[in-house]
C-alpha cells in the first residue's frame, strides 16, 4: 500500500523559465529575488488573512490551509507568476497550463492525458480565496467555450515577499514613463496609467484569441489527417487522388500527366503522415 507521504507526483517542484528566456524588467528581477529569499508558503499573511468566498465575498467558515505538498507547489508557482507578470496590466501573461508545466506540477496518465489539477487547485482553492490573485474567465465566441483564466496579481501577492504596494506603483509609473517616451518619439500623444492597463489587457486577450484559433485549426487538420492515414494505404492514396482531381482543372491535369499526378499523391500522403504525428509548436 502506498504511503500518504508518497501520494503526490513531484514532491519538490521548481519553476524553470521557458527556453526563450527573455530579459525581464528590473522590477520583475527584484521581485523574484525577494521571493527567493523567504519562504512565501509560510509567510505570516497565510495565517492572519481570512479566506473569502470569491463569488459572494463572505468569509469561508471551513478552509484548508497549506499542507507541505501544496506549500511546495506555491513556492514554485509564485516565482512563475512573477516571471510572467505584466507591470502595466497587472496580468500574468501565461495560462494555468503553462505555469503548471514550467513548475513541474503537470502530470500525464498512461493513456496520455495531461492533468494540471495540482496547479489549478492551488490557485482556485487557496491563492484566490486568500486574495493573492483574482481570476477571470472570458467566453470564446469563436470556439464556443471559455478561454484560459486571466490571472491578476493583487498588492497582497507582492506583500507575501515584502514588496510594498508603493513599490509596485513606482514600477508602474516607471513602465508608463518608458511607454510614453516611445510614443512621443513617434509623434504620438502620451497615455495615462489606466490607458496603459487597458491596452495591455486588450493585447493579451487578442493574443489568446489568435493562439486558440490557430491551435484549433491545427488540431482540426491533424484529426482529419489521422482519419485518412488510419485507412488502408491504397484507400488513403485513392482518397487523396480524388481530392487532387477535383482540385485541378482539366488543363492542369493534362500538364501534370500520370507521373506528375502520382508524384503529387506521394507528396500529399507523406505530408499528411507528418501532420498526423506532429504536436502543436507551443514554444
Amino acid at each position: 500500500m502506498q504511503s500518504r507521504k508518497c501520494y503526490i507526483n513531484n514532491p519538490n517542484p521548481i519553476f524553470i523559465p521557458p527556453k526563450n528566456n527573455k530579459r525581464r524588467p528590473s522590477f520583475i528581477c527584484y521581485a523574484m529575488k525577494k521571493a527567493s529569499e523567504i519562504d512565501v508558503a509560510r509567510c505570516e499573511l497565510n495565517y492572519i488573512l481570512q479566506a473569502k468566498n470569491i463569488k459572494i465575498g463572505l468569509p469561508l467558515k471551513r478552509f484548508r490551509q497549506l499542507n507541505e505538498h501544496r506549500a511546495c507547489a506555491m513556492r514554485a508557482m509564485v516565482s512563475a507568476m512573477i516571471y510572467h507578470f505584466n507591470i502595466s496590466s497587472e496580468l500574468v501573461q501565461a495560462s494555468v497550463e503553462q505555469l503548471s508545466d514550467e513548475c513541474g506540477l503537470s502530470t500525464v496518465s498512461k493513456a496520455g492525458n495531461k492533468s494540471i489539477t495540482r496547479a489549478s487547485r492551488l490557485i482556485t482553492n487557496f491563492m484566490e480565496p486568500m486574495g493573492f490573485v483574482t481570476c477571470k474567465k472570458t467566453w470564446d465566441r469563436v470556439l464556443g467555450n471559455y478561454m484560459p483564466k486571466m490571472i491578476t496579481l493583487t498588492p497582497l501577492f507582492f506583500m507575501l515577499f515584502g514588496v510594498s504596494e508603493q513599490k509596485l506603483i513606482n514600477a508602474k509609473k516607471q513602465q508608463l514613463g518608458w511607454i510614453n517616451t516611445n510614443l512621443i518619439s513617434k509623434g504620438l500623444k502620451p497615455i495615462t496609467m489606466n490607458d496603459a492597463k487597458r491596452r495591455s489587457k486588450d493585447t493579451q486577450i487578442k493574443n489568446i484569441f489568435k493562439y486558440r484559433i490557430s491551435r484549433h485549426a491545427f488540431y482540426k487538420k491533424k484529426r482529419n489527417a489521422q482519419k485518412l492515414i488510419n485507412l488502408d494505404e491504397k484507400e488513403a492514396r485513392q482518397t487523396i487522388l480524388r481530392a487532387l482531381v477535383a482540385k485541378y482543372t482539366v488543363s492542369e491535369l493534362t500538364k501534370l500527366g500520370p507521373n506528375g499526378l502520382k508524384k503529387q499523391v506521394n507528396i500529399s500522403y507523406y505530408y499528411l503522415r507528418k501532420i498526423a504525428t506532429n504536436t502543436y509548436p507551443d514554444n
